[in-house]
């Protein structure tokens, strides 16, 4: 890796495969995003690694792909298999499977909250919490980042949707993008 502050070349951490199973300590070190973070050894400063990751997770039959690279689902029936297109992505998939969420139904939240707000902003999962299983998501304006809480009951409403627009499910089979661009084609405008 180099170093984009000072120019220092050093060797990153191999994270090309990160299998939960084999080291379930690794989940909130994803999660938290520390697990791509590295310090290089001259300057002191902080980078995010951006090589190809890919994290499995054989319990929840999950399987998330950061890769420019061309990849099959071909032999992972029965897993979810999703292609992301940053760490940052990555991070907000594993978390929204770690809740227990359905990433389509998710991102129909996103979209449909993003419409509402009449901004043109990409919404992230953060978390889901309270007593109502409220979720939170984020968006950056003006320079920071801003909260969203949105109830339970409205990505209740998208699951409902979900369930009854089977196109939807027919087209996140394989290694897909699942995003608010995805959701975006489904939705007539």
């Amino acid at each position: 890796m180099i170093c984009p502050k000072c120019g220092a070349e050093f060797a990153a951490p191999d994270l090309r495969s990160i299998n939960i199973a084999k080291d379930p300590s690794l989940k909130d070190r994803v999660k938290d995003g520390s697990l791509f973070m590295v310090k290089c050894p001259r300057c002191g400063s902080d980078s995010l690694v951006q090589e190809p990751v890919l994290y499995h997770d054989p319990s929840q039959r999950l399987l998330i792909a950061y890769t420019s690279a061309g990849l099959s689902s071909d032999g992972l029936e029965g897993y979810t298999c999703r292609l992301v297109g940053s760490i940052g992505e990555l991070i907000e998939k594993v978390k929204v499977f770690d809740a227990g969420l359905d990433d389509i139904a998710l991102e129909l939240l996103k979209y449909v909250t993003a419409q509402e707000l009449k901004k043109d902003v990409a919404l992230k999962f953060l978390k889901m919490d309270g007593a109502d299983g409220e979720i939170t998501l984020t968006y950056p304006e003006k320079g920071e980042m801003q909260m969203l809480v949105v109830g339970y009951n409205v990505y209740s409403d998208c699951v409902g949707i979900v369930e009854r627009n089977p196109v939807l499910r027919e087209h996140s089979s394989g290694l897909v993008s699942i995003d608010q661009s995805w959701v975006s084609q489904f939705i007539a405008g």
